[in-house]
């Protein structure tokens, strides 16, 4: 009887001090908020916890909401938006991305590599430099879909089920996340491309009207200047040196375009020795450069074969040159170094003058059609002839030939000498 009582007693104290112990550890995680601190004397704890709870259902509710309207944006958005995880999963992209990027075979809620579903090198890429930069990354394009059919290729004949896709311009903005994730933001770019060549059409069908009359005032104001006295001889020919002048720059506009339109089109590829092409410019241009006193050095490698258009990359030298030279001191050396990279198949020319280099606010302009450094990049306001008077378009076709190519060029200041640094680099086989 007395051990019953005894366990009786023993019970209710365990259950008495359990539910003590409970209702301490609650008014402790009610102290945590500042919304029931103030309320736990004047009502129950388990008034206090309903109304925490219907709180936190509440809160989270308005979340969900948050986040399905903020999904609903992106979805609706005009700029293509997908997200990967640390494996290069799709977790999620919007409408936009599917139509730009073409991903037909996915849907909301089923993980699959993005490689399957997207084939484009440059978009690992960009996603690959931001996880392990850890920064945002920026990068520009050309999106080839699984079923282009190349301009070359159009007028086959295809099956009826085959589609014929454009490339597309695309610029993407990638961003990391927690746990490896990248998200990236793609910006279809091919409107401001079919806008700038349409431009460019119009400019180029402009200046191949102006060729003839230009040709035709050259000629007049020549036949003008032998049979006119001076003050009226001096002015016909200032007008006949301008007006072959915009022939040039009509010219050079004209090839440039041509360049551009059919990059590969354009060129008569051949077997080339480098060294060949270097002194069949130097020749074009040397008459000048004896004039200021200015010597070319040759150094590096001695024999370097690839496959090019040999006038093409005459004319690209003799630009060059012609820049250095124009921009060279008195009595100073213009330094070509030639290097042979066997590791990736490329040719690295580098040509360095004397002079006292590029302004800083010039350099990402240099190879822009029309643009014109300050004048005070003639150094030490020197004036001479040059081969062809700048026309600002120059150095864009010397890109644009090189780019043809399957090449690149580059202009900076040589960190040592401050001099002028033009940095080609060809691929042996174009």
């Amino acid at each position: 009887m007395y051990s019953f009582i005894f366990g009786f007693l023993l019970s209710i104290t365990i259950l008495l001090w359990n539910r003590y112990r409970l209702k301490a550890q609650l008014k402790h995680i009610l102290t945590l908020s500042p919304d029931t601190r103030d309320l736990l004397g004047a009502l129950p704890v388990i008034t206090l916890i309903k109304r925490e709870i219907g709180y936190i259902q509440e809160q989270y509710h308005k979340q969900q909401q948050e986040l399905a309207l903020k999904q609903q944006i992106i979805e609706i958005a005009p700029i293509a938006y997908l997200r990967v995880d640390e494996e290069n999963q799709l977790l999620w992209c919007n409408q936009q991305a599917q139509n730009l990027l073409q991903i037909d075979r996915w849907q909301p809620g089923q993980i699959r590599l993005l490689l399957e579903l997207v084939r484009s090198y440059e978009l690992d890429q960009l996603i690959e430099q931001t996880r392990q930069s850890q920064t945002p990354q920026v990068n520009e394009w050309t999106f080839y879909p699984a079923n282009y059919v190349p301009a070359s290729h159009e007028n086959q004949d295809y099956s009826k089920n085959s589609i014929n896709s454009s490339a597309v311009a695309l610029k993407g903005f990638s961003y990391p996340l927690p746990q490896g994730q990248v998200v990236v933001y793609i910006h279809n770019q091919q409107p401001l491309v079919e806008l700038s060549r349409s431009r460019d059409r119009a400019l180029s069908d402009l200046t191949h009207e102006l060729r003839t009359p230009l040709t035709s005032i050259a000629l007049i104001s020549e036949w003008l200047e032998g049979r006119l006295a001076d003050p009226e001889s001096r002015r016909a020919k200032q007008m006949r040196q301008e007006t072959q002048r915009l022939i040039h720059l009509v010219e050079d506009w004209l090839e440039l375009s041509q360049i551009q339109e059919n990059p590969h089109q354009s060129l008569c590829l051949e077997l080339l020795e480098l060294n060949d092409i270097l002194l069949a410019a130097w020749q074009v241009v040397e008459p000048l450069a004896q004039q200021k006193k200015i010597h070319l050095s040759i150094s590096g490698a001695k024999v370097l074969q690839f496959s090019g258009d040999r006038s093409r990359l005459i004319q690209v030298f003799i630009n060059l040159l012609d820049n250095s030279i124009k921009h060279s001191l008195n009595n100073s050396e213009i330094l070509v170094n030639l290097r042979d990279n066997q590791d990736n198949e490329t040719i690295e020319i580098n040509i360095l003058d004397q002079g006292v280099g590029f302004l800083e606010k010039d350099i990402p302009h240099i190879f822009n059609r029309l643009y014109r450094g300050d004048t005070s990049r003639t150094r030490q306001n020197i004036e001479s002839e040059s081969i062809r008077s700048g026309s600002g378009l120059g150095l864009a076709i010397v890109q644009e030939i090189i780019e043809a190519h399957g090449g690149t060029i580059t202009a900076e200041n040589h960190p040592d000498t401050g001099g002028a640094w033009i940095k080609v680099m060809l691929t042996k086989t174009s």
